[in-house]
């Protein structure tokens, strides 16, 4: 069998005394099981695999191969799943003619099978995901499933792997920067993890973030759909069931979750600064529990919604990318504007009062012969402005709808109305509006802008029509 079909590959040295270059191999032991946790947001990969050797009491040479793989050499690590009090790793060496290639010589009191586990890490290895939601005919209801896609470029084979992705950011550089301040790794094994140069950091350096992810891995695995919270670090380890055949240059689509009967809310929504200047119509759902949803935060993906058009077919609505959605987050659907629902921004009217004068004395010369002359001039220091605004909004559909204006305002401002509004900050007031079916309702309201010595603050205040 050649090296270059497993990559990744286990030997058993027949000899016992004789150098480990110039022995015999046995046949290639296979897998057991194997294990691959994938760390996006650092190109990593945990990789844990457990194989059965054959030992013979006394002396035992193993080797270990990475050829032709993105495998990291300083952190392979060799474990005893069984035995291990008759088991004992005397040493690890790295031959100079064999750059990818490593020994152990492990000495065993018995003869017989054992479980060692091999952990490493891995790059090359990535996740994406993405959500196929479809809508039932009356926009009430929507299945909502999930998917990741897999795509293998580590140069290794992964046959029957369980796969398990971390959603979120794991904060190593905490645990590098704590070290660097205490000196056990370099300066520049931080400057290195931060700007993403692994490969040049110390074998101490690598195999501390080692430690912190297996750790990480370790503290979810006997509970993997929590949320696990470490510092400033927040993320969460999803574990597909069952295992999947990853090959090298293979890229797999998986379901993760699907849920079905998940409820929504249609709003329409006015917010210059996030949606631009038109009137959007919105989906709403939550991942929570009572939406069917809640179980696990969902990663970045995108969205592709569809509508049942009430002869056995779908229609495509929209395509959208999200972000990381944590449990109990309102998750929005932007389908754009609708051509059934209008709205105008209408000015009713404009004008200023409230004027503050200042007056000052002003020096008006003339010629020598007729001197000179002194004049009072008043100047306008302040005032306010007053502005009266419709929201207009007819609505051509066979339901009413919710309608949710929200405006910023720079300066020293009061929004003057009977609408209801609320502060969404200090700056930015919000209103909500019903409009019945075949309907048409105007929103009024007046802002009135303090100016000049009249602006005492730069906020925005409400206040009801008398």
């Amino acid at each position: 069998m050649k090296n270059h079909m497993v990559c990744l590959a286990l030997f058993l040295l027949v000899a016992t005394h004789a150098v480990a270059k110039n022995v015999d191999l046995s046949t290639v032991p296979p897998r057991d099981t194997v294990q691959l946790t994938i760390y996006n947001s650092e190109d990593l990969t945990l990789v844990r695999e457990t194989r059965t050797i054959s030992m013979r009491q006394g002396i035992n040479p193993l080797q270990f191969s990475w050829a032709n793989t993105l495998i990291d050499p300083s952190s392979v690590d060799l474990r005893f799943k069984t035995n291990a009090d008759e088991l004992d790793l005397l040493d690890t060496t790295f031959q100079h003619d064999k750059p990818q290639m490593l020994y152990w010589n492990v000495r065993s009191e018995f003869e017989g099978d054992a479980t060692v586990e091999i952990s490493y890490f891995t790059s090359g290895i990535h996740w994406s995901a993405d959500y196929v939601c479809t809508s039932d005919l009356d926009e009430t209801q929507m299945s909502f499933e999930g998917y990741v896609r897999i795509t293998n470029n580590s140069g290794e084979d992964y046959a029957d792997a369980q796969i398990r992705m971390v959603v979120g950011t794991i904060n190593l550089v905490e645990k590098i920067q704590d070290l660097a301040r205490r000196g056990i790794i370099s300066r520049g094994d931080l400057d290195a993890f931060r700007d993403g140069r692994k490969a040049g950091m110390s074998k101490r350096a690598r195999r501390a973030v080692r430690e912190e992810l297996e750790a990480k891995a370790d503290s979810s695995f006997a509970a993997p759909k929590n949320i696990v919270k470490e510092g400033l670090s927040e993320y969460f380890i999803y574990t597909v069931p069952g295992t999947e055949t990853i090959k090298h240059t293979w890229s797999k689509r998986m379901r993760l979750f699907q849920g079905l009967d998940v409820p929504f809310a249609i709003r329409y929504r006015y917010r210059p600064a996030q949606y631009g200047s038109q009137l959007v119509r919105i989906f709403l759902l939550r991942n929570d529990e009572s939406s069917r949803l809640g179980g696990t935060p969902l990663p970045d993906g995108i969205v592709r919604l569809f509508r049942r058009n009430g002869r056995d077919g779908l229609s495509f609505v929209v395509q959208q990318q999200i972000k990381y959605v944590p449990i109990g987050q309102e998750i929005e659907l932007n389908l754009g504007s609708d051509p059934e629902v209008i709205h105008e921004r209408i000015r009713m009217s404009s004008s200023r009062d409230n004027f503050w004068f200042h007056r000052s004395r002003a020096n008006v010369y003339f010629s020598p012969q007729e001197g000179h002359r002194v004049e009072i001039r008043d100047s306008i220091v302040g005032w306010d402005d007053h502005q009266e605004w419709v929201e207009r909004i007819r609505n051509y559909r066979d339901k009413p709808i919710d309608v949710e204006i929200r405006r910023s305002f720079s300066g020293h401002v009061v929004f003057r109305s009977n609408l209801d509004p609320r502060l969404h900050d200090y700056r930015t007031p919000q209103f909500n509006a019903q409009i019945d079916a075949g309907k048409k309702r105007e929103l009024e309201y007046e802002l009135i802008t303090h100016q000049g010595y009249n602006k005492k603050q730069d906020n925005v205040t409400l206040d009801r029509k008398g």
